[in-house]
């Protein structure tokens, strides 16, 4: 993979020259060219096909040579097909994949996402020979976008990620950059790069620095909450367990319930974490285990989707946890707003951490929220926060759940 800001001429060196290079050392190579849509990717193949005739050195099939599909008479050749177009019948050594995300919109859309995935998986990697070669190049937009996808799942281990961010940022720079150096000044200096960055910090993260998510996350400022990871649990006046809630088996969304206190200095603490892609009767039976585990002195809030059937839905979740404390709260609006509370006390070192197997898959959450794949944990974590600042008494002053997760783990013990 080549990460790349854009108009830092990727494409051009990447996408264009390339495939000549490489069909000039072998002309049976043959290579498959994407890109976001067929416009786009005919431009790239009549740029790839001019350069060809100019070196002068290929024979070209007479039947096959269009701009678009043509052949050499050793057998090589390209086809430039856009995202989602067929490639049945064309079997290839190289596929060349040049931004297969057209903006931000695309970007935005898990459809879009997912159609893109569904393409890689079932068309084009299928049409690679077992000994052949994909190259990604692109501008990342997001963090489930292809190339997020592809270093999530076991093929990653076969990649070679190259990222050339458009501010160098020191140790491990690929070009040996210092430090501040921009990557090509005589297109993109420092001072304009900076005015990029001041219009918008995930933006300018994403697309200029290569890095979709940064490092201390768009929404929540992690660093801060690894700053208040803790082995031990001071005196609790308020426990909630919150659920979001999924119905899927070993893919989908996750079934996440967060176990959040508040002490007596008005300090939030995150102690236990369950979460699964169960199916409906797991997730039940799950469900039940953990209020017995955690007591009757735990509110245990579930979200109530609209309609009918998110009600009927939630009142048979009451019913089942019959004896414990539970409410179900109607859930609407954006995400973002809901979460932006226990944001806010995050972000200003008010919101503490039980240490625990379960954190470092929470924190990532945190980390790529909101423009990560999952974000069942925020919203279960925001609910158990609302939750307890929502104004009802203290319970037990020292209260805390003996037979938790948390407890299992030792009470904080890796």
């Amino acid at each position: 993979m080549v990460l790349c800001p854009p108009q830092h001429g990727k494409s051009e060196l990447v996408t264009v020259r390339y495939p000549v290079w490489r069909l000039e050392l072998d002309p049976r190579l043959r290579v498959i060219v994407s890109a976001y849509n067929q416009t786009y990717v005919d431009k790239l193949a009549r740029k790839i096909r001019r350069i060809a005739v100019s070196r002068g050195c290929f024979r070209f099939a007479s039947d096959r040579h269009a701009a678009s599909e043509w052949e050499l008479v050793d057998g090589g050749g390209l086809l430039a097909v856009g995202i989602g177009g067929g490639v049945t019948g064309n079997p290839a050594e190289l596929a060349i994949i040049d931004d297969p995300i057209k903006g931000r919109e695309d970007a935005e859309s898990e459809i879009q996402r997912e159609k893109v995935w569904e393409w890689y998986v079932d068309e084009l990697s299928t049409r690679i020979q077992q000994d052949g070669q994909k190259l990604l190049v692109l501008t990342p937009w997001h963090e489930d976008d292809l190339r997020g996808r592809i270093l999530n799942s076991p093929e990653a281990k076969r990649w070679t990620v190259v990222r050339l961010p458009a501010i160098s940022e020191g140790d491990g720079d690929p070009l040996g950059r210092p430090e501040g150096e921009p990557l090509c000044a005589e297109r993109r200096n420092l001072e304009w790069l900076l005015d990029q960055k001041a219009l918008g910090e995930r933006s300018f993260q994403a697309l200029y620095q290569c890095n979709p998510t940064p490092r201390e996350g768009s929404f929540f400022q992690v660093a801060r909450l690894l700053d208040n990871v803790r082995g031990e649990v001071p005196a609790i006046v308020r426990w909630s367990r919150a659920w979001d809630l999924a119905a899927s088996k070993g893919n989908g969304d996750f079934s996440v319930g967060v176990l959040m206190g508040l002490d007596i200095q008005g300090r939030f603490w995150i102690t236990d974490v369950a979460r699964g892609q169960w199916s409906p009767d797991e997730r039940n039976e799950r469900m039940r285990q953990t209020a017995r585990l955690d007591g009757v002195l735990v509110s245990i809030r579930l979200p109530q989707d609209p309609g009918q059937a998110g009600k009927e839905q939630a009142q048979a979740l009451i019913r089942m946890l019959a004896g414990f404390s539970v409410k179900a709260i109607s859930v609407s609006g954006d995400k973002q707003v809901r979460a932006d509370p226990f944001a806010a006390q995050l972000n200003g070192g008010n919101v503490y951490l039980l240490r625990a197997p379960w954190n470092a898959a929470f924190i990532e959450e945190l980390r790529q929220f909101p423009s990560g794949r999952h974000d069942d944990a925020v919203d279960a974590a925001a609910d158990a926060f609302n939750d307890l600042t929502a104004g009802q008494p203290p319970a037990m002053p020292t209260y805390r759940p003996p037979q938790s997760e948390a407890a299992r783990y030792g009470g904080g013990r890796d």
